[in-house]
């Protein structure tokens, strides 16, 4: 895995850099409620073919799982050049009750089990931006 990174209509887009350093107390991100959000991921195959390749991503607030999503990423032949995989938009929710922090787990892994990517990361999501200053 190259990178992934959080592309925001009108914001400068959010490059998650690796290693994945988070906590409860250290957010990866914040985004903000109700804000219109997609997730590319880059990567580059070498060596072997990668068949049904998915990504697995799953979300807990206060301990508790609010959202799972599985998606298919296709198979990829080995090449120099990263391939970029963009996910469909989608909206955060918005009000009191969807702010704070999420807990998540993200894999990439393919159809023999093989795993690429297994991170554990906190966000926050906010009524507003984060400062930029």
């Amino acid at each position: 895995m190259v990178g992934i990174s959080i592309k925001c209509p009108g914001r400068a887009e959010i490059e998650l850099s690796q290693p994945f350093i988070s906590s409860p107390k250290v957010y990866l991100f914040t985004l903000k409620e109700g804000t219109r959000y997609s997730l590319n991921f880059s990567f580059i195959v070498s060596n072997k073919p990668v068949s049904d390749l998915k990504y697995d991503n799953t979300l807990w607030k206060a301990g508790i799982r609010v959202d799972r999503c599985t998606v298919k990423l296709g198979t990829y032949t080995p090449r120099e050049e990263p391939y970029v995989f963009t996910l469909e938009e989608e909206t955060l929710p918005c009000g009191i009750l969807v702010r704070g922090t999420y807990s998540a787990r993200t894999k990439v892994f393919d159809r023999e089990g093989n795993c690429y990517m297994d991170i554990h990361y906190y966000f926050n999501i906010s009524k507003t931006w984060p400062s930029t200053s």
